[in-house]
């Protein structure tokens, strides 16, 4: 039999079964999880993972007659896609989900602040899975007319991201949300705070997630979200699935190395190679390079040339 995998820690998984091959895989959500472990010691495919597998996941599994509502994994089903970070913790890429159609990366204008950098390590690692990505702005009404907010939105817009300007309070922009998530697989990401959790109790009230409070000193929020879950959004398949993750502070990018890391900046890429010293660019200093021209040009952000040179420079200390 074949199961999704919804949620999953410390080595037990949640899954959900499918019926039949035919049937879509948005419409088994309806059914009954079961409490599933890995047969055997090892599963083929998840070796050199932090967590073997993660919410979309697909899995064969063996359901044990004497123990009604448990079953064994016994196959990962091939992934279309994983979107994952590195667990520098455990020196391993993690992962987050896995067989997703979207990468909704979630932000605010201010109660968190707006903070750009955490966002183009969301859109790197989207670009490097291949998955689009997403924009969305949470608690719009906190918008105060902030000029640095709006140049570095409309910078996003103009290299070619989608963005939604929404309120999870005041239901602004709430329907086209709903509309973009409509059968599809998202997974959502973001920092502490920024309010994935009322924006899925909006969209799925059933989910009763937890709220936390935002800590007025550091303008952080708490982590009420503990473990990656996938979630049906309405009561039918035409609403679509989210997978909601932990708030993180920090994303440290998995499977780029300093060297190619401009290749997943979307405005950066078109460069890479033109300029005068080659591949051995190193984007900082040398005569003739195309990307900081670019810069001076207007072409890319300085903002997010500075953002690049940061994680270039975090991931020299990994690799």
């Amino acid at each position: 039999m074949t199961g999704l995998i919804v949620r999953g820690s410390n080595n037990i998984f949640y899954v959900r079964p499918l019926d039949s091959a035919e049937e879509s895989d948005l419409e088994i959500l309806a059914g009954k999880e079961l409490e599933c472990r890995i047969k055997g010691k090892v599963l083929k495919g998840v070796q050199g993972y932090y967590n073997p597998l993660a919410p979309g996941d697909k899995v064969q599994i063996e359901v044990d007659p004497l123990h009604p509502g448990k079953a064994l994994i016994t196959e990962l089903v091939e992934r279309k896609n994983a979107f994952t970070r590195f667990n520098q913790k455990g020196m391993a890429p993690q992962l987050l989900a896995a067989n997703v159609d979207m990468v909704l990366c979630v932000t605010t204008p201010a109660s968190p602040p707006f903070r750009p950098r955490f966002l183009d390590r969301v859109l790197v690692q989207a670009e490097r899975a291949q998955i689009p990505a997403v924009i969305i702005v949470n608690k719009w009404d906190l918008h105060e007319g902030d000029y640095d907010v709006d140049e570095r939105l409309e910078d996003y817009r103009r290299i070619g991201y989608r963005l939604l300007l929404i309120s999870a309070l005041t239901g602004e922009g709430m329907d086209d949300l709903a509309a973009l998530l409509s059968r599809r697989v998202s997974v959502m990401v973001g920092q502490s705070g920024v309010g994935k959790s009322s924006l899925i109790n909006k969209l799925a009230p059933h989910a009763e997630l937890k709220v936390g409070d935002l800590c007025e000193k550091y303008e952080r929020g708490s982590h009420t979200t503990t473990m990656s879950r996938l979630i049906q959004l309405q009561g039918s398949a035409d609403g679509g699935c989210i997978i909601d993750t932990p708030g993180v502070r920090r994303l440290m990018p998995d499977g780029i190395g300093p060297d190619d890391l401009a290749l997943y900046f979307r405005e950066f890429a078109p460069l890479v190679g033109q300029c005068t010293y080659g591949l051995s660019c190193s984007h900082r200093i040398e005569p003739g390079c195309k990307i900081m021209e670019a810069v001076a040009a207007g072409v890319i952000h300085e903002d997010r040339y500075e953002s690049y040179l940061r994680l270039t420079d975090e991931l020299k200390e990994l690799y």
